[in-house]
């Protein structure tokens, strides 16, 4: 083969070895292209899988979220419908020794100042005895005193400053002691002073003291658990005379009651949708509600009154909001019920039907409470404000009011007579009580709740007798009255309330006497009964 085939030959090859290499770089980037397509097909689709999958838990979450609100207000409503039976198996009363909380004492943890620092140890400091050889070298003996005079110097040295140290830490120690006793000694006088009330409370109350009692029924009612967003709060006044209780309590507002009646996932909306109660149905909640919170504190009072020092209740229910028409503040009075201890520990409180059981111990319950329609209370608190409720005066001497039980008879009816005058009644004294007292017929204007009205006004020492208040009913119906008044000076027993129950029938003591006397014709009196006076026979309580 000649040299220019050899060359031709090799250019040829070449080339086919570059056209090889091509076709092969070429099918590498192919293949490349390809596996890069595939790679983006299945990001792309395990990215819709994941914003699938994303969109999934998202809608499951909302669901949840939903199921969850619908749970809570569920159980939100069966709280509110068991408000009464939830307090009916649990003990009430107040016991004066769980009162008192042990102490709460710090536990004396001084730390590192308790840990006391070893004392230096002189062998650690000595230098080891020269060796037989050692000794033989000249001054072996010199150096070795030396090294042991320096070491016991710096044994001295640290032994002082371990002393030093310690003395310090002790009296740290002991500073800190003294300080944590000093605590110690505080906490307990504190709880202490606490017990030293807390006896003086049950003292108070063993004794039947009307600002104990008062207490004692506060936290009565404070015991009994009721949702957070409830008021527990509540006004108590106690007339010993006639072992009457009067209560002003907060009622919860309408806005206790869910509004929501469910809630639901709206996915085109990708929002929570709450449904609306019923406004029928947001009412009778409502006023369930309202029923049961008045029979719930009667239940609670009554029970916790292991004493016996009460013998009626008058409750009446309040709440704060604002008045839909004029958009001021409102405090209308939604219930008022007054009842006997016996009439109440008749009832089965888990067989009744909470609106209509105050209905039968006649209840007035207001029928729009949602719009806060207000009734008119049986008795009102300001009525036994305690300002009014004390019947003497450690001042006496100077105390000018006069005294109810010193007037003479004729100015006693006048007084009687100018009050209800100044209360808008159109009064006329029709002839002198029997006892003492005053027997009236007024009238009263206002047109369909007016008419005639009989008063009669007794100034009594002792608790005035049910047959007081059935002669009063008798007198009134002689008369053709639609309203008897009963005014005393001094109080009324459960048997006279249980009969003016449900009857127009108005019984005043004389808390409410000194009370209206004040508020409506400008007189400061006072009730102080002469050691000499004798009650009326014919009207002792029996």
């Amino acid at each position: 083969m000649s040299r220019r085939q050899s060359f031709v030959g090799s250019l040829i090859q070449a080339q086919l070895d570059a056209e090889r290499l091509k076709a092969a770089r070429i099918r590498a980037e192919t293949l490349a292209a390809r596996e890069a397509e595939r790679a983006q097909k299945a990001y792309e689709q395990a990215q819709r899988a994941t914003e699938k999958e994303r969109a999934r838990l998202h809608v499951e979450s909302q669901l949840a979220a939903a199921s969850a609100r619908n749970e809570q207000i569920e159980h939100e409503v069966a709280c509110l419908e068991s408000l009464l039976e939830g307090v009916l198996e649990t003990d009430q009363s107040v016991h004066f020794e769980e009162l008192k909380k042990a102490p709460q004492l710090p536990v004396f943890a001084p730390g590192p100042l308790a840990v006391e620092e070893p004392a230096p140890e002189k062998q650690t400091y000595l230098p080891p005895a020269p060796s037989f050889f050692a000794r033989l070298l000249p001054g072996g003996k010199r150096r070795y005193q030396e090294k042991l005079r320096t070491a016991r110097e710096r044994f001295e040295r640290d032994s002082a400053a371990h002393i030093e140290r310690e003395s310090v830490r002790k009296t740290r120690l002991a500073e800190a002691r003294a300080e944590h006793d000093r605590r110690v000694a505080e906490i307990r006088g504190k709880v202490a002073a606490e017990h030293a009330e807390i006896d003086k409370f049950e003292k108070g109350y063993t004794s039947g003291l009307p600002d104990a009692i008062v207490d004692y029924c506060d936290l009565a009612l404070r015991n009994g658990s009721l949702p957070e967003s409830f008021p527990n709060t509540a006004k108590i006044a106690y007339m010993a005379e006639s072992k009457q209780l009067v209560v002003e309590y907060d009622l919860p507002a309408l806005e206790a009651v869910p509004e929501a009646a469910s809630y639901k996932y709206v996915r085109a909306k990708d929002a929570i949708v709450p449904s609306a109660r019923p406004e029928k149905e947001l009412h009778q909640l409502y006023h369930s509600l309202i029923a049961q919170m008045t029979l719930r504190a009667l239940h609670v009072l009554f029970v916790a009154d292991r004493a016996g020092y009460i013998q009626s209740i008058v409750f009446n229910g309040y709440v704060d909001g604002i008045d839909k028409s004029t958009g001021q503040p409102a405090r209308p009075c939604l219930v008022t019920v007054r009842v006997t201890r016996d009439a109440f520990e008749r009832l089965d409180l888990k067989r009744v039907e909470p609106a209509i059981c105050l209905r039968s111990l006649n209840a007035a319950i207001s029928r729009s409470p949602d719009e806060l329609v207000a009734v008119r209370p049986v008795l009102e608190f300001r009525m036994v404000d305690p300002r009014f409720v004390k019947e003497t005066d450690v001042l006496s001497e100077l105390d000018k009011r006069p005294n109810l039980m010193e007037l003479t008879p004729s100015e006693f009816e006048s007084l009687i007579t100018n009050l209800f005058a100044k209360m808008g009644l159109e009064t006329r004294l029709t002839r002198p009580s029997r006892d003492g007292g005053v027997d009236c017929v007024a009238y009263d204007g206002r047109p369909i709740l007016g008419g005639k009205v009989v008063i009669q006004a007794k100034r009594y020492k002792n608790t005035v007798g049910v047959s007081a208040v059935r002669d009063l009913y008798g007198t009134m119906e002689n008369e053709r009255a639609s309203k008897g008044i009963l005014v005393t000076t001094s109080g009324y027993g459960k048997a006279s309330y249980e009969f003016a129950n449900g009857k127009p029938l108005e019984l005043l003591t004389g808390s409410n006497l000194l009370f209206l006397l004040s508020e409506h014709a400008g007189i400061q009196a006072k009730i102080e009964v002469p050691e000499d006076w004798e009650d009326p026979e014919p009207y002792l309580e029996e």
